[in-house]
């Protein structure tokens, strides 16, 4: 018994490897000019093989980091969602996650902002239709029932909101802006937040 834990310890920790060895490498020279042996290197495993006993091909490894990371993030929302009470409040929480994943896990939002994902996975939503991006409508959809967004439609508070949030973390992840996120958040936090509050 404790052999077969030890096997199923192994065996999920050889997969992490290969997810994380595989964002890193899609995040700096894109899915289609990463292969598996740029992989199987990255991950430090002897043989393509390796791969193959955990994905059975490139397309399923960055599936599974899309599912991965799309999870993780609604999660964190959720628990934003439960510990703040007021819309601006857990708008407030979403943006200091989203910078500091910025500076702390970069390739993260690489992945997710910068990667034309739909070029190598037809199948997935575009960002606003993912799960963790509805509950950011539905966050504003609250605040502007509650009276402290103004009266527009959620998706257009959404775009204008995260269109500040998105576009200066883009910057950031490009080099365009040449400091880490932090120091530029309280300004998009204020610019984005600017454009929807009821004044």
């Amino acid at each position: 018994m404790d052999q077969e834990i030890e096997d199923i310890q192994i065996k999920s920790e050889v997969q992490d490897d290969i997810l994380l060895a595989a964002l890193k490498l899609f995040a700096e020279k894109g899915y289609f000019n990463t292969s598996l042996i740029d992989i199987k290197e990255a991950a430090g495993l002897k043989t393509t093989g390796m791969i193959y006993q955990h994905f059975t091909t490139k397309h399923m490894i960055a599936a599974q980091l899309h599912t991965s990371i799309l999870d993780s993030l609604s999660i964190s929302i959720d628990d934003i969602r439960r510990t703040n009470e007021k819309s601006s409040e857990q708008l407030r929480g979403i943006v200091d996650l989203l910078f500091k994943l910025t500076d702390d896990a970069p390739d993260v939002l690489r992945f997710l902002l910068i990667l034309n994902v739909n070029e190598f996975l037809p199948e997935a939503k575009p960002l606003h239709e993912s799960v963790p991006f509805k509950k950011i409508i539905n966050i504003i959809e609250m605040g502007i029932k509650d009276g402290e967004i103004r009266n527009i439609s959620p998706q257009l508070g959404y775009a204008e909101f995260f269109g500040i949030i998105n576009n200066t973390l883009r910057l950031v992840l490009t080099g365009f802006l040449d400091r880490k996120a932090d120091f530029y958040q309280s300004q998009a936090w204020l610019a984005a937040w600017n454009s929807i509050v009821k004044k």
